[in-house]
């Protein structure tokens, strides 16, 4: 994968080697002699809007213009026309034709860049440009054909607001119902929701549904609650057990005692872990045609799954990720280098090569620390200022300068945590954690290219956020400290509402705002922005615990409504077909470990050993290409697909069909596709042949040969539920023709094991 290829690369007009060349007075000095002397001193003014105006309207506008700003440069707007573009500083100098790139284009025939391309400007309109320049370049206000939004005025830059949860009485109070003919009254369409509300969340979702003139859906039945909530909160479906205990307690705290044993279990840091590994992009190759292995990046990943775990508060998960070589946590660090890497052997041995490749692995993170914990894109300005969120390219690689001193490599791991790994080995055990020297000396680079350094920047965050900036000289672990801090300051408008964004992603399938890693304009608004801001403040006082966090929402009565059983179906779909609005549960499709891990959990296969070396989902751990898939697993492979070694740019054999991110790029959100390779991988595979053989074995153990016996133990383990009276029938006739085994690889396929309900 060609590095400059990503986000905002290709829209890049192609690099140059230097500078566009200022010359050419003798040209400039004759068209102003010309003006001023031919005409007289007491020539007429330039007016902008009858002169100057048209011309750049007619000559400038299609490539310069709102739709289109090559190289950056915009000239519709006025204050985008003086501030220039990628090649150059200001593009207007007010008084000095000489010394104003816009002057320059179109009059000097022997200028690096002719404008407009191909096509010289009439002798009369250059005159007219100069004189214009000359006198000062005036551009009154108010005359531009466009007004531009003041990229700080954006939801996500302002403050967190502590919103109080709305109170929905009064619209229900209002619906008194319909009165019959028999002088009765009929119930109103908002009819028992009074009580529906079970704390702030459902106030908030309540408020916004009458709103739109919607009603919630009624509340799922107890099996399927509990299903979704084990698989949401564990990755693995509730045992035949947990069912029974759920629906033999009836208390009201029964539904609180489950969340609170699935939190305490180690199953649900693996779970969750995942999705924060699919974010940061965390791979155990370093990628790239070589793609050879990394054989110690594994103690990252066990890191995030035992964070996740004992629930550490969310602002240590930062600091440790940025700094935690200075913390006690050194596999914490894996963050800073979990991206895709050049080699020595893979650079060119000139100099350039190296600069360039330095670039792009300090680029890496800065990418993955703006999205992962700002939601913002600032790898988009590095070569010219982002062209929709107020980020400028000092500040890009203000952002750099912070983590200037970082190299992708392995170092001693040195921590005193209890997980530290001991064994007897010769050497003191490694991670791949990033190295730490002295940071590198930052310059603002034109166009992104290292051949055209600028200025030196000190390390600081983005102006639009805040005014932390350092001494150029400051070392290392000082930058990385001060900016994990910066992070998850209270006053940082982002990074709260950017991972309780993520947490509720989870378990909605989609976010409140439907682009996680991009708060930006070009990002999505929240579809509850109050509630939002509510979870985000809440989260913070509450001392960023993402458990209690999960166990507010799975709690709630927005998150146990049903799934199908809806009053008003077809206009709520006519209304908000996407659920953004939340009228009913939006079921959604298992991960692809979720889906294997299930089906191993289902056949009493699974092997819940935890950390280390992660088993082989292929015969080689790296390198060019000819990875070939393991079919049939040792009990070694047999454990949680999150332990699996993982190779970058390869999907597994089986469940890669099913949208299992390849870690080249940030997934966070993972896509849903349906194909029919999905259904012939899980159908046909050895894999799914010999879960459902070994499903099979274990419902006989249990309950013997009897046919109705096994088809009732298969449904309990698999469905988490007993089948309906057709149900039973149907599945006892296939049993007695295909045998158990066959309907097992059924229900494997079924969509009611494949699904969150």
């Amino acid at each position: 994968m060609n590095r400059i290829e990503g986000h905002c690369r290709g829209n890049c007009p192609a690099r140059r080697p230097h500078r566009p060349r200022i010359g050419g007075a003798s040209l400039l000095w004759s068209i102003g002699f010309a003006v001023f002397f031919a005409g007289g001193v007491f020539a007429e003014s330039v007016d902008f809007v009858r002169d100057v105006q048209p011309i750049l309207k007619s000559r400038c506008y299609s490539c310069h213009g709102e739709q289109r700003q090559r190289s950056g440069l915009r000239l519709d707007v006025k204050s985008e026309a003086f501030r220039g573009g990628e090649l150059y500083d200001a593009s207007i100098v007010a008084g000095d034709p000489d010394e104003s790139p816009l002057v320059r284009f179109v009059a000097d025939e022997d200028a690096d860049l002719e404008m407009p391309p191909g096509e010289r400007l009439p002798d009369d309109e250059i005159e007219i440009l100069t004189r214009w320049v000359r006198q000062g370049a005036p551009w009154p206000d108010g005359v531009d054909p466009v007004t531009l939004e003041d990229p700080l005025d954006h939801w996500s830059l302002q403050p967190i607001a502590d919103h109080p949860a709305p109170d929905p009485a009064p619209d229900l109070s209002s619906d008194r119902g319909t009165k019959r003919a028999d002088g009765n009254v009929s119930p109103g369409r908002h009819a028992g929701l009074a009580s529906w509300p079970r704390g702030k969340i459902d106030r908030f979702v309540l408020a916004r549904l009458l709103e739109a003139g919607l009603r919630p859906a009624a509340e799922a039945p107890r099996e399927e609650w509990l299903r979704r909530v084990t698989l949401d909160l564990t990755g693995l479906p509730p045992t035949p057990n947990e069912l029974q205990t759920f629906l033999d307690d009836r208390s009201p705290e029964a539904h609180a005692r489950v969340v609170d044993r699935l939190l305490a279990s180690p199953r649900y840091g693996e779970r969750w872990a995942q999705r924060w590994l699919d974010v940061v992009r965390y791979a155990d190759t370093h990628g790239f045609e070589v793609n050879t292995e990394r054989p110690h990046a594994w103690p990252y990943r066990d890191y995030v799954i035992e964070a996740f775990n004992r629930d550490l508060p969310f602002d240590d998960f930062v600091r440790e990720q940025l700094a935690g070589d200075q913390l006690g946590a050194d596999p914490a660090t894996g963050f800073l280098v979990t991206a895709s890497v050049l080699l020595p052997g893979q650079i060119g041995k000139d100099d350039a090569s190296k600069r360039l490749a330095r670039q792009d692995s300090i680029d890496e993170i800065v990418i993955n620390v703006s999205n992962t914990f700002l939601g913002l894109t600032v790898g988009c300005a590095r070569c010219h200022d982002h062209k929709f969120d107020p980020i400028s390219q000092h500040d890009y690689y203000a952002m750099q300068a912070f983590v200037a001193g970082v190299e992708y490599k392995d170092r001693t791991w040195s921590s005193n945590r209890a997980e530290t790994p001991t064994g007897g080995d010769a050497e003191p055990p490694k991670v791949f954690a990033g190295r730490f020297r002295e940071p590198d000396p930052i310059r603002l680079l034109t166009r992104g290219d290292p051949e055209q350094p600028r200025e030196r920047v000190a390390p600081a965050v983005p102006a639009a956020l805040g005014g932390l900036e350092l001494a150029k000289d400051a070392p290392g672990p000082q930058r990385r400290r001060a900016l994990a801090e910066w992070i998850v300051d209270g006053e940082n408008p982002l990074t709260a509402r950017v991972i309780v964004n993520r947490i509720w992603q989870g378990h909605f399938g989609s976010g409140l705002v439907e682009t996680p890693n991009d708060f930006g304009r070009s990002g999505q608004p929240p579809s509850h922005p109050e509630l939002l801001d509510r979870l985000a403040s809440d989260f913070v006082r509450s001392g960023w615990s993402i458990k209690r966090l999960h166990r507010r929402i799975v709690l709630s009565s927005t998150y146990r409504q049903s799934s199908f059983e809806h009053p008003d179906p077809e206009p709520a779909r006519q209304t908000d077909a996407g659920v953004k609005l939340l009228w009913r549960y939006p079921a959604r499709r298992l991960e692809a470990e979720a889906i294997r891990d299930s089906m191993l959990a289902v056949s009493g296969e699974l092997d819940f050993a935890a950390g280390g070396r992660g088993f082989d989902l292929f015969d080689k751990r790296g390198g060019l290409s000819g990875f070939r898939p393991i079919e049939s697993f040792d009990p070694a492979g047999l454990r949680r697909m999150i332990y699996a070694h993982k190779v970058r740019r390869e999907q597994d054999g089986v469940f890669g069909a099913f949208d299992c991110p390849d870690a080249g790029q940030s997934t966070p959100r993972r896509r849903e596709s349906m194909t029919p390779i999905q259904a012939l991988n899980l159908f046909n595979s050895r894999f799914t042949i010999e879960r459902s053989g070994a499903l099979a074995s274990r419902v006989e153990s249990e309950v013997g040969s009897d046919v109705t016996a096994g088809v009732d133990q298969v449904y309990r383990l698999a469905l988490g539920r007993d089948p309906t009276p057709p149900e039973r029938s149907d599945a006892v006739s296939f049993v007695t023709e295909h045998g158990l085994a066959t309907f097992c690889r059924v229900v494997f396929n079924s969509n009611e094991f494949l699904f969150v309900p």
